[in-house]
């Protein structure tokens, strides 16, 4: 330290943050041994709370203006009844810095999918994805729980955590939900606000609001939402056997758009031939037989009819 270091040490100082637009939560003013002067000037910005912290206590929370700070560090005098303690000041004093602002956009998802039991399809597994804004509303809890000593902490040192309770939220929600996944949709905001109200009191334990939460997809895994898909289809359809032809269709076009595929090539033209059988007119009916000849009058008996002129001669 050299001796214009240690002389600026003991003039009274403007304590004040700008912001850099960052994730920063957190930040303590950086002090030549953590000792403010007596009077120092404290500036707190809109969107902003200073929390004193003397003598490894927390002394005060300042709102947004001027402030004239207290310390037990006098200019010069401090320093000098420092002596025996290399000029070091027992009185450690400091500032931090607490952004009360919104932070926005912080993004959430299942890293597993979580397993349920819906009423209409049995066991499922679902994923969930969203985001959140949260604001520190309770800024000493927030130094004594998560900040501690930090010289600078951010949102992101605890966006593990707080990712880790919304999705255990979600899951027991989800557990006692009599909704079907497939009704689940038209329930985003009402499960958005229901999971807001639970997780309310665990987040005020850190000196956190949860001032939104937004659940953008609940969706299932791409197999099972193709055998949805394949459902609907024969739903519309009302046919299997359309169904089937309508299928077979799609797979001869996908099999055009990739003619170098030899195999694919083969199984389309299989399924033409098939397709082809189904769909042509049906052959014309056999001509009917001719109908059968009228049945002719029997020869006449000639004894019969010598009989006959015999008894007329009589």
């Amino acid at each position: 330290m050299d001796l214009w270091q240690q002389a600026r040490g003991e003039f009274v100082d403007v304590i004040d943050w700008s912001e850099d637009g960052s994730e920063t939560l957190v930040w303590r003013f950086p002090r030549q041994g953590n000792a403010i002067k007596w009077g120092a000037q404290l500036i707190v910005r809109e969107g902003q709370q200073a929390v004193l912290v003397n003598e490894g206590r927390v002394a005060d929370c300042f709102a947004p203006g001027r402030h004239r700070l207290e310390t037990r560090n006098l200019p010069i005098l401090t320093s000098l009844l420092a002596l025996p303690t290399a000029l070091e000041s027992p009185f450690k004093a400091e500032v931090l810095f607490v952004a009360t602002r919104q932070f926005t956009d912080r993004k959430w998802g299942t890293r597993h999918p979580l397993i349920l039991r819906d009423p209409e399809l049995g066991p499922v597994r679902l994923r969930g994805f969203g985001s959140y804004c949260l604001r520190a509303s309770d800024p000493v809890r927030l130094i004594r729980e998560l900040s501690g000593s930090n010289a600078r902490f951010s949102v992101e040192a605890i966006s593990e955590q707080l990712r880790n309770l919304i999705v255990s939220r979600l899951a027991d929600l989800l557990g006692e939900s009599e909704h079907p996944v497939l009704d689940l949709a038209g329930q985003y905001d009402e499960l958005a606000g229901t999971l807001q109200e639970r997780l309310a009191q665990e987040w005020a334990g850190y000196g956190l609001t949860l001032s939104q939460l937004l659940i953008e997809n609940l969706n299932l895994p791409a197999e099972v939402e193709a055998a949805i898909d394949r459902r609907a289809a024969i739903g519309l359809t009302g046919d299997l056997a359309a169904f089937r032809t309508y299928q077979e269709g799609i797979a001869l076009e996908k099999a055009a758009e990739n003619p170098a595929g030899g195999a694919a090539a083969g199984a389309g033209l299989a399924m033409g031939f098939g397709l082809g059988e189904r769909l042509a007119p049906p052959p014309p009916p056999p001509p009917l037989p001719p109908p059968p000849a009228p049945a002719s009058a029997p020869p006449a008996d000639p004894a019969s009819d010598d009989g006959a002129s015999g008894e007329g001669q009589r």
